[in-house]
């Protein structure tokens, strides 16, 4: 007797794909996930065109596909979006895109009539490549995870960057310092998190026609004798960073630390952290940096256990947001 229906054990498959923009981020996530990054062909035409093809069968697999925003980002983005597009022409059954940094995030809303938000462009993008999740490091803003029609992993390098601070700076009176009134909240939590330490902010004027320029004001808070950490997202071109750092020393900090998680570390930004009288200056490696951009006083704290951490718990249909103790 011969049935209508035919039924098979469904087997889960996870591939690691990666871009050629931060390629031994994406060799340690592997090492930390035990598989191997999977063999691609990748190259660029003499006009800039990008190709991609994939050596192994991706056929019902659940793909992740690693790729850091770095400069030149639009390559980076453009090359991403192919890979994704190839995947799921290849018949993956799921798509997540990991972009430890979200290129564009800054445009995240209109400052003026006839803006774009280009950060919803990206979101739009990857979505009508075929990508079906989206994990992600500290966002410029929380909004952004709105803005793709998915599921979206915001991860939070702040367990990385305190467990850091905490055992290079244990026994030290600590002030977290916030580098404008939009970074409150998130300095909250590392006061939080680092036992209930005093907070502070630098009141700073930025003019929107003019843009990775600010002017450091103030400091509104008790810092006077303490070692005051600087947190942030991002440093760009290390302005706000810098006079930030320089305000604080100028009234009454014993030292400064400087702490974010995306080095993007545009133009003369390696001059101005490793000059401004910082102790240290903390990132993640979310984004490449390359030696001629590195100083005596800069650390790098590997990201790739939380992202490894992250993508065995989406394989696993796992929570995430345990990950941090229920915060995510």
């Amino acid at each position: 007797m011969s049935l209508s229906t035919m039924s098979a054990t469904p087997k889960k498959n996870l591939m690691l794909f990666s871009g050629r923009h931060h390629p031994e981020l994406a060799e340690q996530v592997a090492k930390h996930l035990d598989v191997s990054v999977t063999p691609q062909s990748a190259y660029s035409f003499a006009n800039g065109e990008i190709f991609v093809r994939f050596e192994e069968s991706v056929r019902g697999c659940d793909a992740f596909v690693l790729q850091s925003h770095a400069a030149p980002i639009n390559d980076a983005i453009m090359e991403q979006l192919i890979m994704v597009d190839a995947l799921k022409r290849a018949s993956a059954k799921r798509i997540t895109v990991v972009m430890p940094f979200w290129g564009y995030g800054r445009q995240d809303k209109k400052h003026r009539g006839r803006e774009p938000i280009s950060a919803r462009l990206i979101a739009d993008m990857f979505k009508t490549a075929g990508a079906d999740r989206i994990m992600t490091v500290d966002l410029h803003t929380s909004q952004i995870q709105g803005f793709f029609d998915g599921p979206v992993d915001h991860l939070f390098a702040l367990p990385v960057l305190v467990e850091h601070i905490k055992t290079a700076y244990a026994g030290e009176d600590i002030a977290v310092v916030s580098p404008d009134s939009g970074r409150v909240r998130l300095a909250e939590r590392w006061a939080e998190t680092l036992g209930g330490t005093p907070l502070a902010f630098i009141h700073k004027t930025r003019d929107p026609r003019r843009p990775n320029e600010a002017v450091a004001n103030r400091v509104v808070g008790e810092i006077e004798g303490r070692l005051c950490v600087v947190i942030d997202d991002m440093i760009d071109t290390g302005g706000t960073a810098a006079k930030a750092v320089q305000a604080l020393l100028s009234q009454g900090a014993s030292d400064v630390v400087v702490a974010a998680t995306h080095g993007v570390l545009s133009g003369p930004a390696t001059d101005r952290l490793s000059t401004c009288g910082a102790r240290e200056v903390v990132f993640t490696d979310t984004l490449p940096i390359p030696d001629e951009k590195r100083f005596p006083t800069m650390t790098v704290l590997s990201i790739a256990p939380l992202l490894a951490r992250a993508v065995h718990a989406v394989f696993d249909d796992g929570s995430v947001t345990s990950l941090f103790d229920g915060n995510a």
